[in-house]
């Protein structure tokens, strides 16, 4: 992989450009202990972290556990109105800014569906930063940690896969990157290091470190 300055940046959207992952793990874990598997919301946020509520859903009822057929669209209803009031995660803006000002073009690659993107970019402020440039694992074959969702938004934006990077804040993005050819560098403040290190992507703790990363 090239080490040279990239020609586009794909963000994953939850805990990395908005702080969502908090109150969602709040919602699920709730949503799950009414439905008789009982979980924390710290547990729920380490075991299920960067998966889907597909992916939720698929692993509790084949643990024994029957849940509504739509228990993820239930979810999903109750998580909009949780995340109205979304903040950026902090240093983020800033990033964007420099961004567009070297004229660096960047993008979502996010597991989730447009509308619950929707929700959370309208309520940081930073909908219109990514107008045509949302790309959602419904969209292609398999999400992440498969590679198929950065592929896919390199591919919409012309860009080379081994000239793309990816900023992502689970071992499910490092993974995906890994498997696409990416370089990734893995935002590290709620997450181990060794979960970005396991799979070649560079960690680091605050947004301020990120446009240097980049070659900003």
């Amino acid at each position: 992989m090239s080490s040279a300055r990239p020609e586009l940046v794909i963000f994953d959207c939850d805990g990395v450009l908005v702080d969502s992952e908090p109150v969602a793990a709040r919602v699920i874990a709730a949503r799950l202990t009414q439905a008789g598997w009982p979980i924390g919301a710290d547990e729920l946020g380490h075991r299920f972290k960067g998966g889907t509520l597909f992916g939720v859903r698929d692993e509790v009822v084949a643990a024994g556990f029957p849940l509504p057929e739509d228990w993820v669209e239930q979810v999903y209803a109750e998580l909009f109105d949780a995340l109205v009031d979304t903040p950026p995660i902090p240093g983020v803006e800033k990033v964007l800014d420099l961004l567009d000002v070297a004229g660096l073009p960047y993008c979502i690659g996010s597991n989730g569906p447009h509308t619950k993107m929707d929700v959370t970019l309208k309520s940081t402020g930073l909908f219109d930063r990514f107008q045509g440039r949302r790309f959602s694992a419904r969209e292609v074959p398999a999400p992440k940690p498969a590679p198929d969702l950065f592929l896919h938004a390199a591919s919409q934006l012309n860009a080379d896969p081994t000239r793309s990077v990816v900023v992502g804040d689970t071992q499910a993005d490092a993974r995906a990157a890994q498997a696409a050819g990416m370089r990734c560098f893995g935002y590290a403040a709620a997450t181990p290091q060794q979960d970005f290190l396991s799979y070649g992507a560079t960690p680091f703790g605050e947004m301020a470190e990120l446009p240097a990363l980049l070659g900003l």
